[in-house]
């Protein structure tokens, strides 16, 4: 009967170690297994070519920044964008330095989310009937790296157009938002984007999914060209204070942030990097 007893309080003492563990790991980003269980829809918008000084001149960015998360000592990985695209997506550049298509291995966030059966979809801004690679301009098939990994479009990869009755509706897990090249001020005024941005945040802000413990995640693929290459990346979580980090974060932070959220292994150079769930 003694050991009977012993041996089922060791049972429930190695059961609320685990819990402690867990618990840990969800406030550390340390693991995935709690912040998969949570169902945390995750959203994230990628802009283009700016330093955050030149991003903040934007009055609602501006509002964003004042708010909610910001990661003060964030920097994109190279230039020019398309290796930015490759690192947020599969925690590699893959040797990229160019912005031309190149066909690589099928090992992305997006293959990962569908292997796990994960709801996901990627918006572009202007795709149209020439599909992601021959839709025409504003849209840039160099902002869409989907397309890259396994050299063929994912069902998955969508029109922005569809994006507002995904919000009212069944909203994906992951949701990929890249504006055109105009509202991602890569062609345009920061003014147009931040225009841009306001309509847009606006609909994810006032979806169920956002609101239900949901996170938005805004960033810019480079800067304007700097050597530094620090960007503006903001971290937009209902309820959350206005909060500010200096640790050094990139791209392959914000990859393994996702990951973790969605419960899933992290890819590449995202392993080691240090997440930005302090923010959310």
């Amino acid at each position: 009967m003694i050991n009977r007893v012993a041996l089922k309080i060791k049972r429930l003492q190695k059961l609320g170690s685990t819990l402690v563990c867990l618990t840990f790991l969800a406030s550390c980003g340390g693991g995935n297994v709690a912040q998969g269980v949570g169902q945390r829809h995750v959203f994230l918008v990628v802009m283009e070519n700016r330093s955050p000084e030149e991003a903040l001149t934007g009055p609602f960015t501006a509002s964003l920044a004042a708010r909610y998360g910001v990661a003060n000592n964030y920097h994109a990985i190279t230039h020019p964008s398309v290796p930015n695209y490759l690192a947020l997506t599969s925690g590699s550049t893959w040797g990229v330095t160019d912005d031309s298509y190149h066909v690589l291995p099928k090992q992305d966030l997006g293959t990962q989310l569908t292997a796990a059966g994960l709801g996901w979809r990627a918006y572009m801004e202007g795709l149209g009937d020439g599909g992601c690679l021959n839709s025409p301009l504003p849209y840039d098939p160099g902002h869409n790296p989907f397309a890259f990994y396994g050299g063929t479009c994912p069902p998955n990869v969508v029109p922005l157009t569809q994006m507002a009755g995904d919000l009212i509706g069944n909203t994906p897990r992951f949701s990929w938002i890249s504006p055109d090249r105009c509202h991602d001020t890569h062609d345009c005024p920061v003014a147009v984007g931040d225009e841009w941005l306001k309509q847009t945040v606006g609909e994810i802000m006032s979806s169920a999914a956002w609101k239900d413990n949901g996170v938005l995640f805004i960033t810019w693929d480079e800067d304007d060209g700097s050597a530094t290459n620090r960007v503006l990346t903001l971290v937009v979580a209902p309820g959350s204070p206005h909060r500010q980090s200096n640790s050094p974060r990139d791209h392959y932070s914000l990859l393994a942030t996702v990951e973790d959220a969605m419960g899933v292994g992290r890819l590449g150079s995202a392993a080691q990097a240090q997440t930005l769930i302090d923010l959310a």
